[in-house]
Order: C-alpha cells, then structure tokens, then sequence
C-alpha cells in the first residue's frame, strides 16, 4: 500500500522561524554522534531569503558543529518544504550533501515544530527550549505516526540545564565525530 503523501505547514513565516531550536528527539542519523548531547540548531535569516543554518552537538566534551544553508525548495510555493546544503567533511568542506527539510506541524506560537522529509528516514522533534511538556512532546509523536513515520525509532537528545554555550566546550576542529559517525560510532 502506498503512504498517502505528507501534510506540510502552509505559510510559514521564515522571519519567526528564525533563532535557536533544541533537538527534543529524532531518529539516530550516522551524521550525528551517538552519545551527542545538547543538540540544537540555529537558524538565521540571510538577506537573499536564504537560511544559515548552525546545528551543533556536545559529544565527550567538544562541540561538534556544522553550518549549511537552507532555502525553499520551490520559492513559488507557500509550502513549508525547504532545502538545506551542507558541504562535508566539516573539517574539509568540499562535498555538498543536499537533503529534505519539511516543516510537518508547527505550533501558532512557533515554540515546537515536528520536521521530516518524504523518504521518511529522518524525523526531528524540535523546541525552544531545551525540554517539552510531555503532553505535546506525545502530540507530535502521534502526528508524525499519522504522516507513515516508524516512531519506534525515536530517541529523545539529551540535554543539561542550562544549555552549554559555545564557550563551555572546546571545538572538535578535527571533525573527529563526524569521521566516528560515518563508522556508527
């Protein structure tokens, strides 16, 4: 049976999507580090309409960390399903890795968001603020159940209070996590 396609947001307005979001939970992905911690992302609007994006990760102490940029996948439409690039190895940025990022429920006050892409390999429960309430941490499993995602898969990130800073870690300059991650480390 085939699965019906996936609802995206309508009208997302780029400008308030802007700023930090925490990864509540996701399905592991052999880009991040498996005992990564605090993870987040950190979007800035640029001034051709294109996105910056920061997501870093604390993996053994260092911040690991890369930057890309997002855009809409087709600027005529008013759905929110972007693009992002990111070029790799982030140490030795030479190879651009293109990848879905679809906005599938986003909250009227832009404080929660559930991202996916149409394989359905990659699911993120984003927030805020570094926790969520359970009751809409469970909302918006349920909501990516209906889209056709397997959320068995789903593994709540970390996170200390108070969030680290970039200055708490020292940087993983070698891109050491990204190499362990290509080996499921």
């Amino acid at each position: 049976m085939a699965k019906k396609s996936m609802d995206v947001v309508k009208g997302i307005d780029l400008a308030r999507y802007m700023g930090r979001w925490y990864e509540i939970a996701s399905f592991p992905s052999r880009f991040q580090p498996k005992n990564g911690m605090n993870t987040r992302a950190t979007y800035t609007l640029k001034e051709d309409g294109t996105v910056n994006v920061l997501n870093e990760t604390w993996s053994d102490g260092k911040r690991g960390y890369i930057e890309g940029t997002a855009y809409k996948a087709d600027p005529k439409s008013d759905e929110a399903k972007l693009k992002v690039k990111f070029y790799v190895p982030p140490f030795l940025p030479i190879i651009p890795v293109t990848g879905d990022y679809w906005v599938l429920y986003l909250d009227d006050d832009y404080q929660y968001a559930l991202i996916g892409q149409p394989s359905r390999s990659y699911l993120w429960i984003l927030s805020r603020k570094n926790e969520l309430d359970d009751e809409i941490y469970n909302k918006l499993v349920e909501k990516a159940k209906e889209e056709g995602y397997d959320v068995s898969k789903l593994k709540k990130t970390a996170h200390t209070n108070p969030p680290p800073e970039v200055e708490d870690a020292p940087a993983d300059t070698k891109g050491v996590w990204w190499l362990k991650s290509i080996f499921g480390k």
